[in-house]
């Protein structure tokens, strides 16, 4: 972007407030973005027009005239485009904004080879910087509403501060102020590159910042590709290779690839991480099925893709858990890592990929796993337990589930949803449950509960990974943005349906415990506390355990005290031992 000269040719009075408002327009962009594409649009061709004014202002100079005459041009021709282009998408809209950036930060640096040499150095380090931002618009990962308003908004702060100063500087006018640019004192030659300087350490930081979220973004291996033949019999082991990632020295690990069913009953693919001990002195090793806590739904949220697979998904005990003798086989659920979406907080599914990734590992000839099986699960995952100890019975009597844990459970998910407007962040979570949903049922399509003007803000959360340094994006855009992006409620129409037939509510036979912080914001206590109050009134047994001041994730970190009540829990499960006394007995 071309930025004027320390000197203007409009009267300070005009000057002043235009570059205020420039500097003004900017901040608001910075601050608080929007989600809606047309309202953005609007700020950008307004600043467009103001920033190509003041360079058409600023070419009365002959030193200057051209070049600042061809970027006053670039900028109002990037308004008229912007504003003349129907239905102009976000991604449209960062190469038109990108390019005008580039190529004023190219006129910008053209301008200043007739300049003295503290303007030069200027004009070189401004025009440097628009070339960044140029470049940033363009090629920032999940371009969004959000990242146009960032880089533009920057970049037009920048211009209306130094515009403004060099209007009110120059407030005197006539032939006095020209002589004073030409003979600028140390303190306004240090102001020009000072101000320059600040343009490209903010181009710096955001290129760095970008570097970042590329390098962190999980790519998807062609492990996870689907067989060009695959059994239609589920529970089927299609490919193992051994896995060392973040992998204790006591166990060895394998990744493997089998066979599940989606909801619908159509044969699927999934993959899980086996975690065994090394010492198989014991004979072979029960089996903990952990069903992991929220990744995301992209399909590179797959935990077992994620730099560190077990916390990714809530899992800090691996090693107590290999200590005490067991083996781990963690599924990652349909559609993370494999082909064919993500059916996020949907029961049948999720309980299928932990039934079949047990009954896939035993075929592992080299886990030697046992034959009892206790199911863990945290959030979303605490769901899936539950569902998977109701499905076990019918769907796979072979896996031999001796006990569900399930912490924090997504168990009531019309409750859950509901509570996510009053969260902080929770339209991360949100945009989860809509899209996973929509993958598994026509019937719920995103276009009824998503303002059109957000769906570019909608897919790109849904395409980060919690874990992911590109997070922080979603973080933000939740922040700013908080529910607006949605034009309905989630609990209503065919969704709340579907999240009504998701509830868990199939009998689990065999022992059931349920824990749940008291602290928790995400699964709200006494929504949990009615739920299980439900189950127990329907005559389910459930050992119901409450912890004083543990929110959502703190419940299931190695300090807390559900640790080794878990730990002994499954220990009584393994050795037979009656269960203790709880509701519905």
């Amino acid at each position: 972007m071309s930025t004027p000269s320390p000197s203007t040719r409009l009267p300070w009075w005009v000057g002043v407030p235009l570059g205020v408002g420039c500097a003004a327009l900017g901040a608001v962009l910075v601050l608080r973005p929007f989600d809606s594409l047309s309202v953005l649009v609007l700020l950008v061709a307004i600043g467009a027009f103001a920033m190509g004014a003041s360079s058409i202002a600023d070419a009365s100079r002959a030193d200057r005239r051209w070049p600042g005459l061809a970027a006053g041009l670039v900028w109002i021709g990037t308004g008229v485009l912007v504003l003349a282009w129907p239905d102009i998408t976000t991604t449209a809209l960062a190469i038109v904004v990108g390019i005008s950036l580039i190529v004023g930060g190219v006129l910008d640096v053209l301008a200043a080879v007739r300049r003295t040499t503290d303007e030069r150095l200027a004009a070189l380090v401004s025009g440097l910087a628009s070339v960044i931002f140029g470049v940033l618009a363009i090629s920032w990962p999940s371009v969004t509403v959000l990242v146009i308003a960032i880089v533009f908004g920057f970049r037009l702060v920048l211009f209306g501060l130094r515009f403004a100063w060099a209007s009110f500087r120059d407030r005197a006018g006539g032939a006095d102020a020209v002589s004073e640019e030409r003979s600028p004192g140390k303190l306004r030659r240090f102001a020009h590159v000072a101000v320059a300087s600040v343009s490209l350490v903010v181009a710096l930081g955001l290129a760095g910042v970008s570097a970042m979220l590329n390098e962190g973004e999980p790519q998807v291996e062609a492990f996870y590709d689907t067989p060009a033949e695959v059994p239609d019999q589920p529970g089927q082991l299609l490919d193992a290779e051994e896995f060392t990632r973040t992998i204790p020295s006591t166990a060895t690990a394998w990744r493997i690839l089998y066979t599940t069913t989606r909801a619908d009953g159509v044969p699927a693919v999934a993959s899980a991480l086996v975690v065994t001990p090394r010492d198989t002195s014991g004979g072979p090793a029960p089996v903990i099925a952990l069903a992991h806590g929220t990744t995301g739904v992209d399909r590179s949220c797959a935990p077992s893709l994620l730099d560190d697979p077990f916390e990714a998904g809530a899992f800090f005990v691996l090693d107590q858990v290999i200590d005490e003798g067991w083996a781990v086989v963690a599924t990652d659920y349909v559609g993370l890592g494999t082909e064919g979406g993500h059916p996020y907080l949907v029961g049948q599914p999720a309980g299928r990929s932990v039934l079949d990734s047990v009954r896939a590992a035993r075929q592992l000839s080299e886990a030697q796993l046992g034959d009892e099986t206790v199911v863990w699960g945290h959030s979303q995952g605490g769901g899936a337990a539950l569902w998977t100890g109701g499905l076990a019975p019918t769907y796979a009597p072979d896996v031999n589930v001796i006990g569900v844990a399930a912490l924090a459970p997504a168990s009531d998910l019309v409750g859950l949803v509901g509570n996510l407007g009053t969260l902080t962040g929770g339209t991360i979570f949100a945009t989860y449950v809509l899209a996973g949903y929509a993958t598994e049922y026509d019937d719920v399509r995103v276009s009824d509960y998503v303002r059109p003007t957000a769906r570019t803000s909608f897919d790109a959360a849904v395409g980060r990974c919690l874990a992911e340094p590109a997070a922080l994006l979603s973080v933000i855009g939740a922040v700013t943005l908080g529910d607006t992006i949605f034009s309905a409620e989630l609990g209503s129409g065919p969704l709340l349906e579907r999240l009504e037939e998701n509830v868990p509510t199939l009998p689990i036979e065999v022992p059931l415990l349920v824990g749940q912080g008291e602290a928790d914001q995400l699964v709200v206590p006494s929504v949990q506390t009615a739920y299980v109050a439900s189950r127990c009134e329907a005559g389910q047994a459930i050992d119901y355990r409450t912890y004083p001041g543990l929110d959502h994730v703190p419940l299931v970190d190695p300090d807390s005290p559900l640790i080794p009540e878990l730990l002994a829990w499954t220990q009584d499960r393994l050795a037979g031992a009656d269960p203790t006394p709880s509701c519905g007995d």
